[in-house]
């Protein structure tokens, strides 16, 4: 059962996104949207500039402590929005759960369309990885990216994660869905339209259903353990529900958990939402889990 202020929250995000953004995309509109402050950053780690691999980010840690557990972390933001900077709501809070956060500020269309993003961060990734055992997390499009990310280093060769979390991963860009249709008027964030209009800014002239821009549609083996967490009413519930289908069918372990009521990437709100702390806590423990039953085989 969903808590009260998982309706609350859902409500306030209909107002402040959905009703903004309307049913077509500017993007200026939905940068000064997404990029807009909004949640407070966790206390107790510290941000600082960092550079991976040539790509620039943002490293997050505990204050004071030591996290033994490194994270590779993709922001969400359409592909289109957002940076490192916007997203310390969640490394922060994964820092102060005990990881060493890298959050790459990858190329955004549709300045740099597909595939400028997923370019940068397979180049981070490959620098990040060569320091030692890693996982990896996103969000939304970050998500995506995460997934194509775990698709090309496979193919070639170069080290993969122990384990990634993903909320409310897009892994369908052609919307074939049912969610896009079932959840069009429920989901508090997106009208489907938005996610379309979203898609040809980030694909330019490529094919929606390439494995590197739509992960549902590649081969899944080989891929380490997934956790996936979406809510119910999301138009992008299903892209996570079908990727799970297909990875268990491939032969990857998969933690699926649909949450009812919260809207897109609610982990934002682990401030004073019972649902966010709950999936950013499940998501750390699945996250160490891996990590060190790898380090202690």
């Amino acid at each position: 059962m969903a808590s009260l202020r998982a309706h609350v929250f859902a409500w306030m995000v209909r107002r402040s996104v959905r009703d903004r953004l309307g049913r077509t995309i500017d993007v200026a509109r939905l940068r000064r949207t997404f990029e807009a402050p909004g949640f407070i950053e966790p206390r107790g780690v510290t941000y600082e500039p960092g550079t991976v691999g040539g790509i620039q980010g943002e490293w997050v840690r505990p204050a004071g402590g030591v996290a033994r557990v490194r994270l590779f972390y993709l922001h969400g933001g359409g592909f289109v929005a957002c940076s490192p900077r916007t997203h310390r709501p969640l490394t922060g809070a994964f820092a102060r759960r005990g990881f060493t956060v890298f959050a790459p500020d990858y190329r955004l269309a549709p300045e740099h369309p597909f595939p400028a993003a997923l370019e940068d961060a397979l180049a981070a990734w490959e620098a990040f990885a060569a320091d030692g055992p890693a996982v990896i997390g996103g969000d939304s499009a970050g998500g995506n990216l995460a997934l194509a990310l775990l698709l090309r280093a496979r193919d070639l060769g170069l080290p993969l994660p122990r384990a990634a979390a993903l909320f409310s991963p897009a892994t369908d860009l052609l919307g074939t869905g049912a969610s896009f249709i079932e959840n069009g008027g429920r989901d508090a964030m997106f009208d489907p339209e938005v996610v379309r209009h979203l898609v040809p800014l980030y694909l330019g002239e490529a094919d929606p259903a390439d494995p590197l821009a739509s992960p549902l549609y590649g081969d899944l083996a080989g891929l380490p353990p997934l956790l996936l967490h979406v809510g119910a009413r999301e138009v992008l519930r299903d892209d996570s529900v079908r990727f799970a289908e297909r990875a268990r069918a491939a032969g990857v372990p998969v933690d699926l958990r649909v949450f009812p009521v919260v809207p897109h990437v609610w982990q934002f709100a682990h401030a004073f939402l019972p649902e966010a702390r709950a999936s950013l806590k499940a998501a750390s423990t699945f996250l160490k889990a891996h990590a060190r039953a790898d380090a202690d085989a």
